[in-house]
């Protein structure tokens, strides 16, 4: 039974694990399609927890620039939390799906010239 990632299943903060749904959608848009008990499943939810906690604790790595003159402090998007190792992941997450194991992933064309001068031969 397929279902879908939701807010509560990544953090308390409604409206930034919501944000991250949204970003995760956008780049692997078939983590929302895993069967309820899968293990891509439980694999995405740790990847986008962890995305989750990275954005909510805003720490030094998501500071994209600083002023001393009345103290602000601007941080990168919700998108540069997904840079790197999280998107990646989500993305083989994906390509892993659509592949079977043991079978192949791309389909081959007919043998052309070098299988008529080379024909596979199969046993001894």
């Amino acid at each position: 039974m397929i279902m879908t990632i939701t807010h509560d299943e990544i953090g308390s903060d409604e409206d930034l694990a919501r944000e991250v749904l949204v970003v995760a959608r956008d780049i692997a848009p078939c983590i929302f399609s895993f069967d309820a008990d899968s293990e891509d499943r439980a694999n995405a939810i740790s990847i986008l927890k962890r995305v989750f906690k990275s954005a909510a604790a805003r720490g030094s790595h998501l500071v994209k620039g600083q002023r001393i003159g009345s103290a602000a402090v601007d941080y990168s998007d919700i998108q540069s939390a997904f840079e790197g190792q999280p998107t990646r992941a989500l993305r083989a997450l994906c390509n892993a799906s659509r592949t079977t194991a043991g079978h192949s992933a791309a389909s081959f064309p007919a043998g052309g010239i070098v299988a008529q001068l080379w024909p596979e031969r199969y046993g001894s």
